[in-house]
């Protein structure tokens, strides 16, 4: 069990060991739940777009969608 204090600001830290283990970062928004007497931090779901910018890079998706439709589009013709 972690142990963290409430600073003047009301800032609590989370303990590393619990950020590592949730990928936790700077920045992170989090929806902040009471039941009863215990507060629960629950880390909202990250921008997917946010988390895929600059992954595909240097790829033409267009140009493989576009292929992809063309053949089918041909499949199409030579089953009728």
């Amino acid at each position: 069990m972690a142990v963290t204090s409430l600073s003047v600001k009301g800032q609590i830290v989370i303990p590393k060991a619990l950020r590592e283990a949730l990928g936790l970062g700077p920045g992170d928004k989090f929806v902040v739940l009471r039941e009863g007497d215990t507060i629960i931090l629950k880390p909202l779901k990250k921008n997917v777009a946010a988390a895929l910018y600059g992954r595909y890079q240097g790829l033409d998706l267009l140009s493989d969608l576009e292929e992809e439709h063309l053949q089918e589009a041909q499949r199409e013709v030579q089953q009728r």
